[in-house]
């Protein structure tokens, strides 16, 4: 069987604030490292079926780009619970949330249903 890890690191100043996040991953090219000024994990447990959640953003991530990351995250949410359940009427109401939010938060420009 396969495996490939994924490894995060998050260095902390002296108040025990994140100041990096890094990570490491395979890639087609081969291992790669990459700075992030945020990240969010949720991994579902099997036993509990509850949802462990891990979200870190550096002092220095802006209003802007949090704005940003939770766009591209619903987004990417939206999408994957219409891949597992294929619930279209559920993921278009989640899509025309993350519209909305997209537009609220000038991520998107508003579209002409909304003007």
């Amino acid at each position: 069987m396969k495996k490939s890890d994924i490894k995060i690191e998050v260095n902390l100043d002296e108040k025990n604030t994140p100041s990096q996040i890094h990570w490491e991953a395979d890639s087609p090219n081969g291992r790669e490292r990459r700075e992030a000024k945020a990240m969010l994990l949720s991994l579902f447990d099997k036993d509990t079926l509850d949802t462990f959640k891990i979200d870190i953003w550096t002092t220095d991530l802006q209003v802007a780009e949090m704005d940003r990351l939770v766009y591209y995250t619903l987004q990417s949410l939206t999408n994957t619970y219409y891949t597992a359940t294929k619930n279209e009427e559920l993921s278009n109401h989640m899509r025309s949330f993350v519209r909305h939010f997209g537009e609220y938060t000038k991520i998107i420009e508003p579209s002409k249903e909304t003007e």
